[in-house]
């Protein structure tokens, strides 16, 4: 049984689908998408609640941190270029 004392979630822009995607190192099988931020939180919530279980994680403290990291591809013309 292991010990976590956070989890880090990446959120990413997936243009193409129009959703944002979290993905975790800290935990295997975390696999979350969502058409804002706001609808992607309780979402990734809920997954780790279930995915700390069915891998028998454990934590002394009585609430684990889980930063949500957000990354998103923007662009601007190029006012150099003709």
């Amino acid at each position: 049984m292991s010990s976590i004392m956070s989890i880090v979630v990446h959120a990413t822009w997936d243009e193409e689908a129009s959703v944002w995607v979290a993905t975790s190192n800290d935990i295997g099988g975390l696999a979350v998408e969502a058409e804002t931020m706001e609808a992607l939180e309780p979402k990734v919530k809920a997954a780790l609640t279930d995915l700390i279980e069915l891998n028998g994680i454990s934590s002394q403290l009585p609430e684990i941190p889980i930063y949500i990291m957000s990354e998103q591809l923007s662009r601007i013309p190029n006012p150099h270029r003709a």
